[in-house]
């Protein structure tokens, strides 16, 4: 695949941090890779609490935090995701989150391309 490998990490280590931060003591965390479809599609879940099904379509939103508790967190600064989401829109890629209590799971699918060389010479 084409892209800017260090974006592309910073994406990752966002979603990394995000399930490290709400993933309780003994959780676990899942990271997992494959090509599918034409597709890179890259996942991260954890065993976390979960996030309410009202919060779940503002939370690529930039500063949104799921509990206002969090907003006093100085751990977190509600840019995270919404970073996550741009970077890899301009990958022209695509990012989803599925949520139930005991696992949130972000999914990122990324094109895969062709690396065309430049031809050879004229014939």
């Amino acid at each position: 695949m084409v892209g800017d490998p260090h974006r592309l990490e910073q994406a990752v280590e966002n979603l990394v941090a995000n399930a490290l931060r709400h993933t309780p003591p003994g959780g676990d965390i899942e990271m997992c890779g494959r090509a599918e479809n034409g597709a890179v599609v890259l996942t991260v879940a954890d065993s976390g609490a979960g996030i309410a099904p009202e919060h779940v379509p503002h939370i690529f939103e930039r500063f949104y935090k799921v509990d206002a508790a969090r907003a006093r967190d100085a751990n977190g600064s509600g840019l995270g995701l919404s970073i996550a989401k741009a970077i890899v829109e301009r990958h022209q890629g695509s990012i989803e989150v599925t949520s139930a209590p005991g696992r949130t799971a972000f999914t990122i699918v990324l094109p895969r391309q062709q690396i065309v060389p430049p031809p050879t010479g004229a014939a």
